[in-house]
């Protein structure tokens, strides 16, 4: 029996082997030296990814490339994610390159994304466990360092909006090896001090390695264990770190929470604020999942920059459909309430109690035509009832000529039941006849 050959073209070939490449391997973390690195005037990276043992190529498109925040040199250790790929036209596989880091703080992001996961599986940063500050704070604790800008921007802000308000600085290392500890024990050290509110840790911007203090799986512990409410102000407004994702407020600056915990006299002012606040909390978590999404189906993707651009595009459509959808609901609410502000209105005792008396009159007046409809008839009844009882009266009976005889042992009505010579008694209709039986007939 003769099997037919099926012939691939080298073409073909290539293309199975790179759709079976990228199907077959998900996103890869891949660490190592950069070599042979150029950039054409298309402003694509391409480089060979190298370490003591074996190499392969690399191609970083120019779309990714604008996330960078270093530039990349020959010989510079990173961590690249990137997707496994075969370039077609030479049947090399090489790296699709996404993200690129250096290889120390790669490392870093590396445990601060897996402490954040699997804190967030747990439900530490769930917003329904945090706690709302308090509208006034009467006593506010700081942890801090004592010699650090934070600590004297805090204090500018609070006494230039509200010198009366109480503070107690709880002084701390926050940096280095021993600033977690020391921050967690500080926590719980507020926990227990009397007539509280808040408590605001805080520190100047810094490096990763400068905040990891803050990225300290014990300190994120402290934090949710603690009693009072935490507002977290680490670092500038770029900056975030566990802490941040823990605490029940964050704050970009160390002055901005302080412009959060200190009272203000416009109420409103505060008001909207805090719905500022919550409106950038939700649209960072909104824009974070958009940007997974984004992730994943550019991965699938052969030019990932135009589904950029679409997803960027469908982004902005997302934000103004949400604006037009918070007016919509803003009017309905409105109109909802006038409704119900009328109708309440129309339902006041005032407006309604002429209606119930006269509701009242004509049931009492219903009451008494049916009682007196009620009475005619059972006099009706009565009257036929007692016609009926006449008639079926044994008096009646003796009044049409019957009669009835009663013997020595009751009623008599059979003549086998007297003997001759013994006395019955007739009762008529009017009075009785008393007589003695002188023959029987059967």
């Amino acid at each position: 029996m003769t099997t037919q050959r099926q012939i691939l073209s080298v073409t073909l070939l290539n293309e199975h082997v790179r759709n079976l490449l990228e199907n077959s391997f998900p996103n890869l973390w891949v660490e190592g030296e950069i070599s042979n690195l150029s950039q054409p005037s298309s402003g694509h990276l391409y480089f060979t990814l190298k370490d003591s043992g074996a190499q392969i190529r690399a191609a970083m498109f120019r779309g990714n490339n604008r996330s960078l925040n270093f530039v990349p040199k020959n010989g510079q250790h990173v961590v690249v994610k990137a997707k496994l790929s075969l370039y077609a036209a030479r049947g090399d596989y090489q790296l699709i390159v996404e993200q690129m880091e250096e290889a120390g703080l790669g490392a870093l992001r590396r445990a601060f994304d897996l402490l954040r996961l699997r804190l967030q599986e747990e439900g530490l940063f769930d917003a329904e466990r945090k706690r709302p500050l308090p509208s006034t704070i009467r006593h506010l604790i700081v942890i801090t360092s004592p010699t650090g800008a934070a600590i004297r921007d805090i204090l500018s802000v609070l006494n230039r909006r509200f010198p009366g308000l109480p503070v107690t600085i709880i002084p701390v290392p926050v940096q280095g090896n021993d600033a977690a500890p020391a921050i967690a024990h500080a926590i719980s050290v507020a926990n227990h001090e009397p007539d509280v509110d808040a408590i605001l840790i805080s520190r100047g911007g810094g490096s990763l390695e400068d905040l990891w203090a803050f990225n300290e799986e014990i300190v994120a512990r402290a934090i949710a264990d603690s009693r009072l409410p935490i507002i977290s102000g680490v670092g500038h407004e770029t900056d975030f770190t566990i802490a941040d994702f823990v605490a029940d407020v964050r704050a970009p600056t160390p002055s901005a929470a302080a412009e959060l915990l200190s009272p203000n006299r416009d109420e409103i002012l505060d008001t909207l604020r805090g719905f500022e606040s919550l409106l950038t909390r939700a649209w960072r978590q909104r824009l974070a999942r958009h940007q997974q999404q984004l992730a994943h189906l550019r991965a699938r993707l052969r030019h990932p920059g135009q589904r950029l651009r679409d997803l960027s595009q469908r982004l902005d459509e997302l934000e103004l459909r949400l604006r037009r959808a918070q007016d919509q609901l803003l009017r309905r609410r409105l109109q909802t309430l006038a409704q119900l502000i009328s109708r309440l209105r129309a339902r006041h005792p005032g407006q309604q109690l002429p209606a119930l008396q006269a509701q009242l009159t004509n049931a009492q007046q219903r009451l008494q035509n049916g009682l007196k409809h009620v009475l005619q008839d059972r006099r009706q009844r009565l009257g036929h009832l007692a016609e009926r009882t006449q008639l079926a009266s044994p008096l009646a009976i003796l009044a049409r000529g019957y009669a009835v005889v009663e013997g020595p042992e009751g009623v008599v009505r059979d003549s086998r039941q007297i003997q001759i010579g013994e006395r019955i008694t007739t009762r008529l209709a009017y009075g009785k006849l008393v007589a003695t039986v002188t023959e029987t007939l059967e």
